[in-house]
């Protein structure tokens, strides 16, 4: 029998294919009345790669330079939706140069003969949002030395997908897909002769999703850093097309970017990256900055919560923690087991990370990233802080349960050093156990003291963890403490195995010594990053011990080695892309 969330897809999929068709019937738009500047920021490298026939979309490699985009089968949905979507567009466009443009114009208007009369996958509210908001960007770039035929082509499959827009901007999701629906519909209509009528409704529209999905905190219930980013330039750039035509931005809307410019510059790390949780990547380079350059808010909120992140930053380096519950219900289909995990990030070099998202690796590599042993945080007896549900029925995701219900930080200053402290009760059901952790960071930021403590808090819980005991034959419940270490980063123990010893291309030298309560090893770990064909090899110091009563505690630290500079000169951090597997 089908669910009732089935039939409901059912439904939005019968109902978006009817809109396309209809869309052919409605008036063509002729021109535009004003076109917004580009905003989108594409990767050169990328746009090289695709200009090569090198398609890498979703995580696969489709090599083909001779043949169109669209006469390429695809390996799995994800792969059609990147395609659709339009936003290799950009990558394209930061080309530029007259084969740049060759390719562009194949490829859309390969698509326009393909998929124009309102055929095909792409046919969904969001992705006919960030298509359009692509074709509209680069217009200038695409239009150059066409015929009136495919001119004319061109605008009058533009306006079938504003219509398309207009009609079915309400099916998409709440959240990133909604606000990339509603906000091409707004820049299709402000920019496209005959169609300004169409934006009114999906500015009110716009509005109202700022006020029921932007939290006093600035934040989505996903609790994604990367999706934040991503809603908050859709709504820069639906705020400078308005003032482009000489209208007024809603002030709900002004009122979410305030409240979102904050939180990001909070997520930021040293290296102008986000920090990767729940799904979440780093975000495209340069994307971050310009979004907040653009917003004109210089704001940032004091050490604290933002979107349920903790922040402690000094000197070089940042230190970002997940220091709140984690996304529940539909909001959790990508979110990641990471209560109280953290990333560290010394200048411009990530030092100590997460996983991160495997989503573009397959359905093994998504859940395996949002384990808790993919994570810098303790795991007890294998078990993660948050458990998957099993698929769901109509979307075949995985939601959070059995997820900590109580999560309490506190966030002081110290005489020498910020000092978070936190904990979480995701592990009380099974073994009466509450995990607490504190990180001290130094006010020069050149060191970090951390300490992890298994406590059993009541009676209740010491009954919990006896029963966990017996089951062991009083051997203790096993725990491991995992920092994953980026792998720019050369690694190896030293000290005759009491420590490890971390050199960042920099120049820079960090340490990690711990208590010796615990065994310590260096394990082979991956970095799961957007853009690659295969999770990167990197390692992990594993700190495993086993609690046997009802407080046990872990001191550990992470400092710069004493020879190492105050300030290091680093200018060459970015390497060009590549589609090595290493």
């Amino acid at each position: 029998m089908s669910t009732p969330y089935t039939m409901q897809n059912r439904r939005t999929r019968f109902l978006n294919r009817l809109y396309a068709r209809l869309s052919t019937r409605q008036k063509a738009a002729k021109a535009f009345v004003s076109q917004p500047e580009p905003r989108t920021i594409g990767s050169f490298a990328r746009g090289r790669q695709l200009i090569a026939g090198n398609l890498l979309f979703s995580g696969y490699l489709v090599q083909s330079p001779a043949t169109g985009l669209w006469e390429v089968a695809s390996p799995d949905a994800e792969f059609d939706a990147e395609r659709h979507g339009f936003a290799w567009l950009d990558d394209l466009a930061a080309v530029g140069d007259a084969a740049a443009r060759e390719k562009a114009q194949k490829w859309v208007w390969g698509w326009i003969d393909a998929y124009g009369a309102g055929h095909g996958p792409g046919w969904t509210a969001d992705l006919t949002g960030r298509r359009v908001i692509r074709w509209i960007n680069h217009a200038i770039f695409l239009l150059r030395g066409q015929e009136k035929e495919q001119s004319d082509a061109f605008f009058r499959v533009l306006g079938r997908q504003t219509w398309f827009l207009s009609k079915r901007w309400p099916s998409a999701a709440p959240g990133l897909p909604r606000f990339e629906a509603l906000t091409g519909l707004i820049y299709a209509g402000l920019s496209l002769e005959g169609m300004e009528g169409l934006a009114d409704p999906g500015i009110r529209a716009l509005e109202k999703e700022c006020k029921v999905q932007i939290d006093q905190q600035g934040g989505l219930p996903t609790r994604n850093p990367e999706e934040l980013l991503e809603v908050f330039t859709l709504l820069t750039w639906a705020g400078a097309a308005l003032q482009e035509v000489g209208r007024d931005i809603p002030d709900g809307q002004i009122a979410a970017i305030e409240r979102i410019a904050p939180t990001l510059r909070t997520l930021r790390h040293a290296d102008g990256g986000l920090a990767r949780f729940h799904g979440g990547g780093r975000g495209l380079d340069g994307r971050l900055d310009h979004a907040l350059a653009a917003s004109e808010i210089k704001l940032r909120h004091a050490d604290g919560l933002s979107m349920g992140y903790a922040r402690l930053s000094a000197g070089r380096t940042s230190v970002i923690v997940d220091a709140s519950k984690p996304p529940s219900g539909s909001a959790s289909y990508n979110a990641h087991a990471s209560t109280l995990a953290f990333e560290l990030t010394s200048g411009r070099r990530p030092l100590i990370v997460n996983f991160g998202s495997g989503e573009s690796f397959g359905a093994d590599w998504r859940k395996a990233g949002r384990a808790t042993p993919s994570h810098s945080t303790l795991c007890l007896d294998g078990y993660s802080s948050s458990r998957l549900s099993a698929p769901l029925r109509g979307c075949g995701r995985e939601a959070l349960i059995d997820c900590p219900t109580h999560v309490p930080i506190e966030m002081s200053e110290m005489a020498d050093g910020l000092r978070f402290q936190g904990g979480h009760d995701g592990y009380v059901n099974r073994f009466g156990l509450t995990h607490a952790r504190a990180l001290d960071l130094t006010f020069d930021g050149r060191g970090m003291a951390g300490e992890d403590m298994l406590l059993a808090m009541d009676d209740s819980n010491k009954r919990q963890f006896d029963k966990a005991l017996d089951a062991t034959k009083l051997a203790g419940i096993g725990f491991e403490i995992r920092l994953h270490i980026h792998p720019d980063v050369d690694v190896e123990l030293d000290l005759g195995g009491a420590a490890v010893s971390m050199a960042q291309k920099s120049g820079e030298i960090w340490v990690f010594r711990h208590d010796g309560t615990t065994s310590m090893s260096l394990e082979p770990s991956v970095f799961l990053e957007k853009g690659r064909l295969k999770p990167r090899a990197t390692k992990q110091i594993v700190l495993s011990g086993r609690a046997m009563g009802y407080a046990t505690r872990i001191r550990w630290s992470l400092s710069k080695a004493q020879d190492t500079a105050i300030a290091v000169r680093d200018l060459n951090r970015d390497e060009p892309m590549s589609f090595d597997d290493d």
